[in-house]
């Protein structure tokens, strides 16, 4: 006898037959009909079938409704059945409009009451309107790529925590590195019914240029916006416009000023990344300068003299910071380091005088690499796809070369599949698998953005890719798929008790590395565009996959106390020790296996005094080891009063007033009372590296 019935929200409540009659009945009326016992009979059919089918379970609603439909049809009410299959309809209709409604409600009231976590998923945001209405968009996206373009694997995937697919709030691709020669030709424009403009001649102009094209092409992609040799670019001007110094810094403060002004979606500056060349790359050395869209008689390598007045210049505004002495986000600043780097040099100082004090720059090593600055400039015009090798997409964690980028980033939740496994070739299986998932997603995307592209949904991104275009069929083709990694060191915890600094857990993480390189290359043969294995920044997903998994498996290993997170990629456990040397002892492999974006950041509990020691410091690691990316990071505070404070301090020790505690998020710098819970509880457990006295 059925007593009870499961109602679609999952409560169970007791099961009245008098419901289904009136249902009937209901729909009997609708046709004309007026019987109430014929309506009470087929409602007794269907008890009996039910009865019949559900001897030790429970039924759904749904399963009483189907048996309803059946019974009218096969007894003979066509007419009836079809008017209850109407009303379901109507009141299905009518649930989803209530639950739209209620979940709207409830996305206001989360972002008002700081309900969610995830309004404070992105430390470069911060609480506003804009912010806000940014956030209820970017729930709704995710559903329309979860629900609407992606199929169920890939969405169950996703939302039970198997991977994170990242940027489902964005309707686009994920980072890209755009070409300032062609902003020389081209001047910025290029799309109908905007405001154009035409080539610049000088200086001012032509960063203000680079800003515009920065703030459009960032509503047209989710991540950072990369721009390469900008000092080269940048240094005719200089002599052209017969600036002297005081005037270069004026221009450049106020590029960086405007750089840095909240204008993108959810309150954030653009994210912006600046590759410098400090001396004119060989590449371009010979190359016509651009002015006023057409090539001039002189020549790049000719203007050393004016970078050097453009770098200085840059250094000295984000050194001085802003009017309280906060630092500059935004541009990250890239210096690529070969073996003819001239370390004693005016220019390299004033870079690690912003180093000691902020840690603003990455540094790129070109000494222990197969790749030099002068193919990562040129790499956009030679990007061609050899699908037996991985190819490396440039740039640094933030960065892109020139017309190159990711099409979107697929992180696969390690420490999940650790704790699943029985042993390491079910471990690789089970990698395999997520690893197919995130090959389909990325595909799928690939394929909407390239087409919404034909169809104008990105009108910049598709001016400044017209050649890719004309050249290759496609807009995005030299843009990578990116699959990343999160959790090593839980994942091997869970799987075979050892840490990833262990013998036997690095060993392990190198197999799965190189499995995962031979992975891509197999996707890159069956599909025919560039994927790059990545150490994913996982800003958010580090915290979302953990709280999943602790919810679900009790006795799962994450870092963190009270507070679980992952581990970024591979890296060793944030509080494993201080000793720099033996961190890059321990990563070096591993961090040279990435092809898309990886760094080791060097987290110092205050700034470095002394500029030799820090250029000593960045000399010893990029000729000693391979590691591709570093960045060294003071840790700093900002009093409203009294500005800028070395080291940790909450409170002014000058005023007692509060200050913002500031140091690098997943790569970039904001202040840690703006970082999710997540990198909050990861920032507590940091130990801060010390600097060797002889370095």
């Amino acid at each position: 006898m059925i007593t009870e019935v499961i109602k679609r929200d999952g409560r169970k409540e007791n099961f009245d037959p008098d419901k289904i009659t009136h249902a009937i009945f209901k729909a009997a009326v609708a046709c004309g009909g007026n019987d109430f016992d014929i309506a009470t009979g087929l409602s007794k059919k269907v008890v009996k079938i039910l009865e019949s089918r559900y001897i030790d379970e429970t039924p759904f609603i749904e399963d009483i409704q189907d048996i309803v439909e059946i019974v009218l049809i096969k007894s003979g009410y066509a007419r009836t059945a079809k008017a209850y299959i109407l009303y379901r309809q109507k009141r299905k209709s009518a649930r989803e409009i209530d639950a739209l409604i209620g979940a709207t409600i409830g996305m206001f009231s989360n972002y008002l009451d700081d309900k969610d976590w995830q309004v404070n998923e992105n430390a470069n945001t911060q609480k506003s309107i804009n912010a806000m209405n940014n956030y209820v968009r970017e729930i709704f996206t995710k559903k329309y790529w979860l629900y609407e373009i992606y199929p169920e694997e890939v969405r169950k995937a996703h939302e039970d925590g198997d991977c994170h697919i990242h940027d489902l709030g964005f309707f686009g691709p994920y980072c890209a590195g755009w070409d300032l020669k062609q902003l020389l030709i081209d001047g910025f424009g290029g799309v109908k019914g905007k405001i154009e403009s035409a080539p610049a001649k000088h200086l001012r102009s032509f960063l203000g240029q680079i800003v515009n094209s920065t703030f459009t092409t960032q509503g047209e992609t989710a991540g950072a916006q990369a721009w390469s040799s900008i000092d080269t670019y940048c240094a005719p001007f200089i002599r052209y416009d017969g600036l002297d110094f005081k005037q270069v810094k004026q221009c450049l403060q106020e590029f960086i000023f405007n750089i840095n002004v909240p204008t993108r979606v959810g309150f954030q500056c653009p994210f912006s990344n600046l590759t410098f060349d400090i001396q004119v790359p060989r590449t371009l050395k010979d190359e016509s300068v651009i002015c006023g869209g057409k090539p001039v008689n002189d020549r790049y390598g000719d203007f050393q003299k004016e970078m050097d007045i453009f770098n200085l210049a840059f250094c000295e505004v984000m050194l001085e910071g802003d009017a309280k002495g906060r630092v500059f986000t935004f541009p990250i600043p890239t210096i690529n380091i070969n073996k003819d780097f001239d370390w004693n040099n005016e220019v390299v100082d004033a870079f690690i005088k912003i180093t000691c004090k902020y840690g603003i720059p990455y540094f790129a090593n070109f000494i222990n690499s197969d790749l030099s600055p002068e193919d990562a400039v040129s790499m956009c015009c030679r990007l061609r796809l050899d699908a037996g090798k991985l190819r490396k997409r440039g740039g640094g964690l933030f960065g892109s070369n020139p017309l190159t980028g990711s099409i979107g980033v697929f992180t696969i939740n390690l420490p999940r599949i650790g704790y699943l496994s029985k042993n390491p070739e079910d471990f690789l299986s089970r990698l395999r698998r997520i690893a197919e998932i995130g090959k389909t997603s990325l595909e799928i995307k690939r394929k909407i953005v390239e087409n919404q592209t034909d169809k104008g949904l990105y009108p910049y991104s598709s001016n400044y890719l017209r050649n890719v275009k004309e050249r290759f069929g496609k807009y995005w083709y030299n843009h990578f798929n990116t699959i990343g990694i999160i959790g090593m060191n839980e994942a091997l915890l869970n799987l075979m008790g050892k840490d990833i600094a262990s013998r036997e857990g690095r060993e392990f993480a190198i197999e799965v590395m190189n499995y995962l390189r031979e992975l891509l290359i197999e996707f890159q043969n069956e599909t025919g565009n560039f994927y790059n294995l990545e150490a994913t920044p996982a800003e958010g997903a580090a915290y979302r996959l953990a709280i999943l998994d602790r919810n679900k498996y009790k006795d799962i290993i994450s870092a963190g106390e009270d507070i679980p997170y992952y581990t970024n990629s591979t890296q060793l456990p944030v509080n494993y020790t201080d000793d720099i040397f033996e961190v890059l002892d321990l990563q070096d492999k591993l961090q040279s296996l990435y092809t898309g974006g990886t760094v080791q950041h060097l987290y110092l509990g205050e700034a470095i005094e002394d500029i030799d020691t820090c250029k000593q410091l960045i000399k010893k690691i990029f000729e000693n080891y391979n590691m591709p990316y570093i960045s060294i990071t003071p840790t700093f505070s900002i009093c409203n009063t009294h500005g800028y404070i070395s080291g940790e301090y909450f409170k002014c020790p000058v005023c007692n007033g509060s200050t913002e505690v500031w140091s690098r998020v997943t790569g970039y710098l904001r202040p840690v009372q703006n970082y999710n819970s997540g990198k909050k509880e990861e920032y507590r457990q940091r130990k801060k590296f010390k600097v060797p006295e002889m370095v």
